[in-house]
């Protein structure tokens, strides 16, 4: 499975973006997607996950309420869209994938995921 991670980019505190993994290889129907980020001198943490089939989708408290996941099956590419942002959410994103279907607890475990793509930055900065 190959994942490209794009739509990073500098945004005013408040601002959006939205993120996109197109994921190839593999059987989507199968996919559990996650997105995480690393902010410089800290650890992966989790934001968000989605299984393809449809279900929960867990997010951190930090996000909740400001950010959405999504995903489109024709497309295979999954979403993160980021609304409000602060600059506390300045970091790289990393949206990974797990073969499938995992509890939301192990979803939110980084170690779960088999394949990683290369990371988008986003920075929230005036």
């Amino acid at each position: 499975v190959q994942l490209q991670a794009s739509g990073g980019g500098l945004v005013q505190p408040g601002g959006s973006l939205r993120l996109s993994c197109a994921a190839s290889g593999g059987t989507s129907s199968t996919y559990q997607m996650g997105w995480f980020r690393q902010a410089p001198g800290k650890e992966r943490e989790f934001v968000a996950s989605i299984f393809w089939g449809g279900g929960s989708t867990p997010y951190a408290n930090s996000v909740k309420g400001r950010f959405t996941i999504s995903r489109d099956r024709v497309k295979n590419t999954a979403y993160l869209q980021m609304n409000s942002l602060k600059p506390e959410d300045t970091a790289v994103y990393y949206c990974a994938v797990r073969i499938g279907r995992i509890t939301t607890s192990q979803s939110m475990r980084d170690s779960s995921y088999d394949y990683w793509g290369q990371g988008t930055q986003v920075t929230v900065s005036s």
